[in-house]
């Protein structure tokens, strides 16, 4: 299963162009929580196409520029050609992530700034929606809903799997930029070289060493006693090596 797996078979059943731009909103909203990217969401998008998505199954028509609040805060309460899970729970779920994306900063100015909760909440809302979603179009198939629900569920941190002590980075890595990753998965704060070597525990020593020198010499990280950071630059890279391996993480834990 991959993105392309999904809007092929909510196609069938939606607007192409609605297909497109909800998933790939959604897959936005994923990688920002995977690159802890705050402040820069694409809720408010995911939710306009559910605002469009709602109006086509209802009508086979939808706004090119929907009033999103004012139809979220009125549908419960009109008479139209949709159930209650979509009408009641989807869009009373709806509204509270677009509400949220409003009122935290995510998109407008604002006096909190977003921080993961919100980022987490909201995903959690994209990934119910989107199943829901799947769930009433795609009925007359529920192999391949099941298949596309269980793509959606997947969490946004399984690059980094923490077991306490020691943390296990996934994907097919360097060994540089598992490091980055995992310095990523901590940041802004220090972990210890122990700890890295505890978790790459897979990796050779030397291999490690070199790494860890060549990371310092070209300013990716930064270096306390034994603790180690990202620097501004490091930063930067780990968010790349994320967003690079997303799309290869999610097909590697969907077979």
């Amino acid at each position: 299963m991959s993105s392309d797996n999904l809007i092929k078979n909510l196609s069938r059943f939606i607007d192409l162009k609605l297909a497109k731009d909800l998933i790939k909103e959604f897959m936005a909203i994923r990688k920002e929580c995977l690159t802890k990217d705050l402040g820069k969401s694409s809720i408010g998008k995911f939710i306009e196409t559910v605002v469009q998505v709602l109006q086509f199954l209802d009508s086979k028509t939808y706004d090119n520029k929907p009033d999103v609040d004012q139809y979220l805060r009125t549908l419960d309460s009109k008479t139209v050609n949709l159930n209650d899970d979509l009408k009641i729970c989807c869009s009373r779920i709806a509204r509270a992530c677009y509400t949220l994306r409003n009122k935290r900063s995510i998109c407008h100015k604002g006096g909190i700034d977003p921080n993961m909760v919100d980022l987490k909440f909201l995903y959690s809302g994209a990934q119910w929606i989107l199943s829901e979603l799947v769930r009433q179009v795609i009925s007359v198939d529920m192999n391949t809903a099941e298949k596309m629900i269980n793509f959606i569920q997947i969490p946004a941190d399984s690059l980094v799997e923490d077991f306490g002590s020691r943390k296990l980075v996934y994907g097919d890595l360097s060994i540089a930029d598992e490091i980055l990753v995992l310095l990523h998965s901590v940041y802004p704060n220090y972990i210890s070289s122990n700890n890295i070597y505890a978790s790459m525990d897979r990796r050779s020593k030397p291999g490690i060493c070199n790494a860890l020198k060549k990371l310092w010499k070209d300013k990716l990280i930064n270096k306390e006693k034994d603790n180690l950071v990202l620097t501004r630059k490091g930063l930067k890279k780990a968010v790349n090596v994320i967003k690079d391996n997303v799309d290869t993480d999610l097909r590697s834990a969907d077979k």
